[in-house]
């Protein structure tokens, strides 16, 4: 005997394996694969699963999602990127829904119908957006940074989107309609949120986890998310605010990382159900029938919500090519979208055409949005060709005016993160002569009010390395985490100045080939200082020398990598040691009293075993007892302390 639901799982489970198998091979988000399970799965397709019961899936899904963005909204990220959240994230929402807005009062709809479009397009995917970002490692670039902030934004707006949304519609609901019930359940909800923050779910948590049992933690993490949901939706607010504000409560603990990390397979499972539930949504053919006017309506929706987004990022005072990119990657409808037109659906907001036209074209922006990603850098590459004022290309930003002199010989340095501050300060202590140009412009109003030599712009434009007078400066130094711009930026500074030493800093060893193509002189993988650092440490518990070891690290630096890997792969050093037999290991070098000897005669007075000798650049591991030992050899030996302590002040 089955039961039903179980043969339901086991259907879409089983097609969106295949599909994402498939869509994997071809580089197409997975996003798509889950709208082609529901499509294939659904009444308008094999018609193999009911759609109610996947609906109860996909609402879990919901839950979940809107839980695990509470619980990663941090008010350390916020602080990070809060003008970006609050100043980026309004404008571009507001700015989006006025002109789709006016759009839909053009076309004949009324006031409550052109509102509610004008937010299910606002609304972009976070899913979609972050994923893409992360794999091009291009999160911490200003781009990134941007429309990161700009989706924080949204996913906070769309809960009161959704809380508010009955009231477009004019649906009578007993709280909204009566302004004192309603002032006092939201006075209520904000001092229950702020109490279960403080107090009662630190202590339960705190509690809970003394108990060291992980199903316990698990339990309990979603008894809060299901308990806060649970009581908003009892009072007649929306599922989704109360899972935000559940997230929300358990951020703030410290034990939220370890909670996310619980929950997050949970919301990717359900997640994928509410995306199959889009899918079975999707009627074939009336989609075939309105191809033509689908396909219509989705490239004026990216091209509307691309120069929105960019002209959002130019508001912010950034240059024309990182509009563009921000553009570009805010373009698709999100998945929050989904749930808003869902509900707009039972309220009467939109009827059924519509509702099937809006979750085609959703699709299709949404399946576009890695492809547009790709084609980006060239695009925004044609900017400095466009005939626009050099105030847009560049950015604009009202700084106070400053008198510099003209330097000559100086040091560029490019970004003034973490790195760029450190260089600054070394040159300045060496008193170099060097000037910062960066284009976070808070970043260089506030280094301004210090004193600090900076100027606003986007380095990846000439006319900005020519105000800082390229053309006669010595060094520079690319310490940004855009790779795009890092690229433009190698380009345009050799065609200005042949002559320039360009030191770029990147994060990974495969980016390097590429970067002394295009003409950077020095390439620093943060990847393969990473692991430097890490080999060093190794060989200091193997007890050599500071000197050997600055030795080692320099050899490697010096063969441009090439003996690190070698090391890394063929001459790693490994040994097991017994612990209860108290043994250690250590290294000591050969003199030239014991050059000649084997390795048996120079350790037949100890209980010793030699793991390794080392010899110039090579090392010998499975060392033979009939090697003979020149001067300098190192010897990695291993033995109980005292044989070692002996061995070692012995006459070598």
């Amino acid at each position: 005997m089955t039961t039903p639901l179980l043969t339901d799982a086991v259907i879409i489970i089983g097609l969106s394996v295949i599909s994402l198998l498939l869509f994997s091979k071809i580089k197409i988000p997975t996003i798509l694969a889950f709208f082609i399970t529901g499509l294939l799965a659904g009444p308008h397709g094999l018609g193999l699963v009911p759609i109610d019961e996947v609906n109860i899936l996909a609402e879990l899904g919901v839950i979940f999602l809107l839980f695990t963005i509470g619980m990663e909204f941090s008010l350390e990220k916020f602080s990070q990127i809060k003008r970006y959240v609050l100043i980026g994230g309004s404008l571009q929402l507001t700015l989006t829904l006025a002109a789709v807005y006016f759009i839909c009062l053009i076309l004949g709809l009324n006031t409550s119908e052109s509102i509610f479009i004008g937010l299910l397009i606002s609304f972009s995917s976070t899913a979609v957006v972050l994923r893409l970002l992360q794999e091009r490692d291009q999160i911490y670039s200003i781009h990134g940074q941007i429309s990161l902030g700009i989706l924080i934004f949204q996913d906070i707006a769309v809960v009161l989107v959704l809380l508010f949304t009955p009231l477009l519609a004019g649906v009578s609901n007993g709280a909204f309609n009566n302004l004192p019930v309603l002032i006092a359940m939201g006075i209520g909800l904000v001092v229950f949120t702020i109490i279960s923050t403080k107090w009662i779910v630190p202590w339960l948590i705190h509690s809970i986890a003394r108990f060291k049992s992980r199903e316990l933690f698990v339990l309990t993490i979603i008894l809060i998310c299901f308990g806060v949901t649970w009581i908003t939706s009892s009072i007649g607010l929306s599922t989704a605010l109360g899972a935000f504000l559940a997230g929300l409560i358990i951020s703030n603990t410290d034990y939220s990382h370890q909670a996310l990390g619980n929950i997050l397979p949970f919301k990717d499972i359900f997640m994928s159900f509410f995306f199959v539930s889009i899918g079975m949504l999707l009627n074939i053919g009336f989609i075939a029938e309105n191809i033509l006017i689908i396909i219509l309506i989705a490239l004026i929706v990216i091209i509307l919500k691309s120069s929105l987004a960019g002209i959002t990022a130019g508001l912010l005072g950034l240059s024309f090519r990182v509009m563009i990119l921000v553009g570009l990657l805010l373009s698709q409808i999100g998945e929050f979208s989904f749930i808003l037109a869902a509900t707009g659906l039972q309220l009467g907001l939109i009827n059924q055409e519509f509702f099937q036209i809006f979750l085609a074209v959703s699709v299709i922006t949404m399946s576009l949005t890695p492809f547009i990603l790709a084609a980006a850098p060239r695009i925004s590459n044609y900017s400095d060709k466009l005939p626009l004022p050099e105030r847009l290309k560049h950015g604009f930003y009202p700084f106070p005016s400053q008198t510099e002199e003209v330097l000559s010989d100086h040091l560029i340095i490019v970004g003034f993160g973490i790195n760029g501050k450190n260089m600054a300060k070394a040159a300045s202590k060496a008193e170099i002569p060097y000037v910062v140009v960066e284009i976070n412009p808070e970043i260089v109003r506030n280094e301004k009010a210090h004193g600090e030599s900076i100027h606003f712009g986007d380095a990846a434009h000439g006319t900005v390395l020519k105000n800082i007078n390229i053309e006669e400066a010595r060094i520079m130094v690319v310490a940004i985490s855009d790779a795009i711009g890092t690229r433009k930026i190698l380009d345009i500074a050799k065609k200005l100045n042949p002559n320039i030493y360009i030191i770029v800093r990147t994060r990974y060893i495969r980016d390097m080939e590429g970067l002394y193509q295009m003409g950077a002189d020095e390439v620093i993988p943060e990847e393969f200082e990473t692991s430097i650092e890490i080999f060093s440490k190794v060989l200091e518990k193997y007890n050599l020398s500071p000197e050997k070891i600055n030795d080692f690290i320099h050899e490697i630096r010096s063969d441009g990598y090439e003996m690190f890997r070698t090391l890394s792969k063929d001459e790693l050093i490994t040994c097991t040691l017994n612990e209860s037999q108290n043994r250690e290991i250590t290294s000591t070098t050969v003199g030239s009293v014991s050059e000649g000897k084997t390795i048996l005669e120079l350790i037949k007075d100890y209980e010793l075993e030699i793991v390794a000798v080392m010899r110039g650049h090579k090392t010998y591991k499975n060392v033979d007892s009939n090697l003979k030992l020149v001067e300098g050899d190192v010897l990695i030996v291993s033995g109980e302390k005292d044989q070692l302590s002996n061995f070692t002040k012995s006459d070598l």
